[in-house]
């Protein structure tokens, strides 16, 4: 337990203890602006006691946008930003924003353009037809990123992780399921790296001295045939130590195919739908249920430190990098196990949600587990709304939700 208190280094950010408030979508930015919401949510995690929180999934450029309620970097919103970070700082918290961009994960009524991806191609589920980048486009779309870490610093960010993940354009280009270039973005692994690499050079020259780097990654996609750690994603992790990230986040799972790799559990469809302003999407999905459930999200089992296995292969193969463990802490116990590894820190989302002075509760019990009940309310609620726990809702749910977050709950104190 004492590992959990010790302070974290990540390049010149030292934390004060080893807890993160991951970068897990909020929908607290209506209008793509920082909001009193998302200024309250952050300040309470960071006046709970983590060392940093992460504001979630803030895209460098509006052709990166796939929700209308999520952050994109433009000079109009650093005073607002500005305002989140000194309240954060004020409780002592260091504190961190993700950017990254969609690729083909949105809608031209989001992103105001055809969704663009490594590949020309269709997105079965926006749905929408999605354009390839051209290698024109490629540099100037890297700068987008570097001029996304300059404004995180006028802000008074301290950290900027960057998305190479979860299907999203960076991982795009990364993993073969969506890359069918042939050209030298395409086909081998070193091909596929060099859009990441233009990337990170920018990222990595905007950071300069006085900014943490971090990625994260996937270390599988969670396709029955997907990408290997040893010829893939090991490599790409080396790629990025030699360009000198700072820390890497070790996740896994794609967005689009297979959702509930990285969430786990059931997404729960009937919340989803219920919160859904879009009827002809709601009665598709709902007509079509079966299919949605057990083909598009299929459901994974939820597991404490669901990723460890996994992750403790890039701790062995890179000893001299440091890793950032995600996935499935929910209670004091299974985090000092964790760090007991040798990881650096460790990030938790719905932990944070269900109780925002998680870490705090761990001073007073060690063995303190949080409330959080994995039922996914809060995903299936996100998608249209902000991102909150059913346990501290204040209005009284329908009963078809109910039944859905008990039928869940139930499901998982049976594993």
């Amino acid at each position: 337990m004492n590992r959990i208190f010790e302070s974290a280094h990540i390049g010149p950010l030292t934390l004060r203890n080893r807890t993160i408030r991951s970068a897990a979508f909020e929908s607290m930015c209506p209008g793509h602006v920082p909001s009193q919401m998302l200024y309250d949510y952050h300040t309470s995690v960071a006046r709970g006691g983590v060392g940093m929180t992460t504001v979630a999934y803030a895209a460098v450029t509006e052709s990166g946008l796939s929700f209308d309620r999520q952050l994109v970097m433009k000079r109009e919103i650093v005073p607002g930003l500005r305002r989140l970070t000194d309240g954060i700082h004020k409780e002592g918290a260091a504190a961190g924003i993700q950017l990254g961009h969609c690729g083909n994960m949105s809608h031209k009524n989001i992103c105001g353009c055809i969704p663009v991806s490594a590949s020309t191609g269709f997105n079965l589920y926006s749905p929408t037809i999605v354009r390839g980048l051209r290698r024109d486009e490629l540099p100037v779309l890297a700068r987008k990123f570097g001029e996304a870490v300059n404004l995180a610093r006028e802000a008074g960010f301290d950290e900027v992780e960057i998305h190479c993940g979860h299907g999203y354009l960076i991982d795009q280009f990364l993993n073969p399921y969506f890359n069918h270039r042939r050209d030298e973005y395409g086909g081998s692994l070193e091909n596929r790296m060099r859009f990441m690499s233009l990337c990170m050079e920018e990222v990595m020259r905007a950071a300069g001295n006085d900014m943490a780097v971090v990625c994260k990654m996937n270390m599988r996609d969670g396709l029955e045939r997907g990408i290997s750690l040893e010829e893939h994603s090991i490599p790409v992790a080396r790629r990025l130590q030699e360009m000198g990230v700072h820390a890497i986040v070790l996740s896994g799972g794609l967005v689009s195919a297979t959702p509930m790799y990285v969430m786990r559990g059931e997404l729960p469809l009937t919340t989803m739908t219920h919160y859904m302003d879009k009827p002809w999407l709601k009665y598709s999905i709902r007509s079509c249920k079966p299919i949605v459930r057990n083909i598009m999200t299929r459901p994974v089992a939820y597991e404490e430190a669901f990723f460890l296995e996994d992750a403790l292969k890039f701790r062995e193969a890179l000893p001299d990098m440091k890793f950032i463990y995600v996935g499935g802490l929910v209670a004091g116990d299974k985090i000092s196990e964790v760090l007991g590894h040798g990881f650096e820190a460790v990030q938790m989302a719905r932990s944070l949600l269900n109780e925002p002075d998680f870490v705090n509760r761990l001073k007073d019990d060690p063995h303190h587990r949080c409330g959080c009940r994995h039922s996914n309310y809060c995903i299936g609620r996100m998608y249209t709304l902000e991102m909150a726990c059913h346990q501290h809702l204040n209005e009284p749910l329908p009963k078809d939700i109910v039944n859905e977050i008990e039928r869940i709950e139930r499901q998982q104190n049976c594993r």
